[in-house]
């Protein structure tokens, strides 16, 4: 199956041609998506109804080990009964929106901030793939960063101040900087962990900066000068010039690379309004599925 790609940004994001990606096996056209991932770190699919078990299938026939050490699980039970479907929702066990003062409402708020997933596991996270399920009646979009043209866009000193450095990740540190408190016992269930601050893909001979709200420190630098180097990266990297705005629908399915790009959800009534997607998240560990 020969599938075309559609720019919906001068350097990122491309909407993907008709598919079914229920019925998608065969490893050419597996590869072409990969393909597509390598050139545009965004991919977005149009009406696809997958079901949770569809969509846990197709995320490991496509890129291999999901990740279940999702932040959440330390909070709270998976309504879905596995950690590797992520509930991005607003909505409770039992279907009921979410109270303001809901401690999983509380700490989904951090989704505000820009991040990548899973940076704070070893191994960090390689694809996400978030699929519309319920969408509201008012704009809910997701932003997406591109960090490969962020990182291009560095003058030549900055990008020999930050070559070979490496960044402390961590949940619990972006949470708190919510406010967000944690036990002990939760805290040291999410310890994080450490990442080079500029990532490099063989496959497109490309670099990215690799960011997240979850970044807390840099290693062998002491903590107020890393942290502002950190801000000012941030800042650089999410100016309007590098930024793409989906606007979510139901049957939407977004795959995105998690080491060149970060993402944050745009505030909505969710109060009010219902909003259900489900994330699922590959580790970025040597492919070794088979169609």
């Amino acid at each position: 199956m020969a599938l075309s790609f559609k720019p919906l940004h001068a350097t990122f994001v491309a909407e993907v041609s008709t598919v079914d990606l229920r019925t998608v096996k065969d490893a050419a056209t597996l590869e072409q998506i990969r393909c597509g991932m390598d050139k545009y770190n965004v991919l977005v699919f149009r009406n696809q109804p997958f079901t949770d078990d569809e969509q846990l299938e197709f995320a490991q026939r496509f890129d291999g080990q999901l990740h279940a050490r999702t932040s959440t699980s330390v909070l709270v039970k998976n309504r879905f009964g596995n950690e590797a479907l992520s509930d991005i929702s607003n909505v409770g066990a039992d279907g009921q929106l979410l109270s303001p003062d809901d401690r999983r409402r509380m700490t989904g708020l951090a989704n505000r901030l820009w991040h990548a997933d899973a940076t704070f596991v070893e191994p960090a996270g390689r694809y996400s793939m978030l699929s519309a399920r319920v969408v509201p009646p008012v704009a809910a979009d997701t932003e997406f960063a591109d960090m490969c043209a962020a990182y291009d866009a560095l003058d030549d000193e900055t990008k020999s101040t930050i070559a070979g450095l490496k960044v402390h990740h961590s949940i619990a540190y972006s949470r708190e900087l919510l406010g967000f408190e944690f036990a002990p016992a939760e805290k040291e269930q999410l310890k994080g962990a450490v990442h080079p601050l500029v990532r490099d893909f063989p496959r497109s001979g490309r670099r990215s900066l690799y960011l997240a709200s979850h970044a807390s420190s840099i290693i062998d630098m002491r903590v107020p000068e890393g942290r502002l180097l950190l801000r000012d990266l941030m800042e650089h990297a999410t100016q309007a010039r590098f930024v793409y705005s989906h606007h979510w629908a139901v049957g939407d399915f977004v795959i995105w690379d998690n080491r060149s790009t970060m993402h944050r959800a745009r505030p909505f009534d969710d109060g009010k309004y219902r909003r259900e997607l489900r994330r699922t998240t590959t580790l970025d560990l040597p492919l070794s599925v088979t169609a």
